[in-house]
Parts: structure tokens; sequence; C-alpha cells
């Protein structure tokens, strides 16, 4: 029986709101990544949350992470574990978009490359210009490239983040 195919993908962990088991929206990012290793999930890597401002209607700052992960299943299945994982915190489907959320998890990048479903685009669509998800991600996944723009986490971020001077 042939062995498995392991994927690594880099995933995006949001969180704004207290857990009433886990407290403190940086624990739940870490009570999040202990759940992916018990569903048998292997995490090679995970930033420290930052802190960040929200996007939206939300009025509560983010717990914001990023996470280099290697597991068997491919993208739906996976997007389909994170969802789990999602309302086993208590998040709910429907209602105002970037409200204000216990967990939120997506999926960045994946070792395959591109990835297009009716309910899953990898990689993710705005993950190129949003610096909650580039800043953390630059530290455990430097030269990961995007095959869309060919252009590493760390240069993406550099040219977010990049402040430029205008000419005289």
């Amino acid at each position: 029986m042939p062995a498995a195919t392991a994927y690594r993908y880099l995933i995006a962990l949001g969180s704004n709101v207290r857990h009433v088991r886990h407290g403190s929206p940086r624990r739940v990012l870490a009570a999040a990544l202990q759940r992916l290793q018990a569903e048998g999930v292997e995490v090679l890597a995970s930033a420290t949350p930052v802190e960040t401002a929200p996007v939206g209607p939300s009025i509560r700052r983010y717990a914001n992470s990023a996470a280099v992960i290697e597991t068997d299943l491919d993208p739906p299945a996976l997007l389909a574990l994170l969802k789990c994982i999602e309302r086993d915190f208590g998040r709910r489907s429907g209602g105002q978009r970037w409200r204000a959320r216990v967990l939120d998890i997506d999926i960045v990048l994946w070792s395959g490359g591109c990835f297009g479903a009716s309910d899953l685009v990898v990689p993710h669509p705005l993950f190129r210009e949003r610096s909650f998800v580039l800043a953390p991600a630059v530290r455990i996944a430097p030269d990961w490239r995007d095959p869309v723009t060919g252009l590493s986490i760390s240069q993406l971020h550099a040219r977010l983040t990049h402040t430029r001077t205008l000419p005289r």
C-alpha cells in the first residue's frame, strides 16, 4: 500500500474574543494549534502572535499568528477540519462579515501550488495585502513563494510595509 502524500500548508490564525475555557485571544490561538495536533496535523512552526487592528466593523483588536503545518489532508479536507475546529471554539456561520470572532483559521498557501473550488481558493485571494497575515508568516516561512506572483513571503511583506519616498 503506498504511503499517503504529506502536504505542507501555511495557515493564518486570528482571534479577538475571549473564550470561556481557553481565555485570551492569544491563548485561543495556542489552543487551536494544540487541537490541530490532536487531530493528527503536525505543526512544524508557529509565529508568536501579534496584536493588530481589526478589519471591518469589529472594535476589538486581534491576536494574529501563522503556522506551517503538515498533513496528508488535501485542501478541501483540511478546510473541513479547520471549519469544524472553528465551530467547536464557538464560531458561528452567517451574520456580518469581519465581525468579532473567537477563532478564524485560513489556508494561505499549500505545497501543491494553486487550488480552486467553489468554497476554497489557495493561495488565499487577499493574503498579499494583509499585513496581519504577512507579518507573522515572514517570521516562519520567509522563503515560501506565492505560486501566482513568484514572490517570497519576505518580498510580499516588504512590498506591503515599505514606505516609499516621493521623488523631488
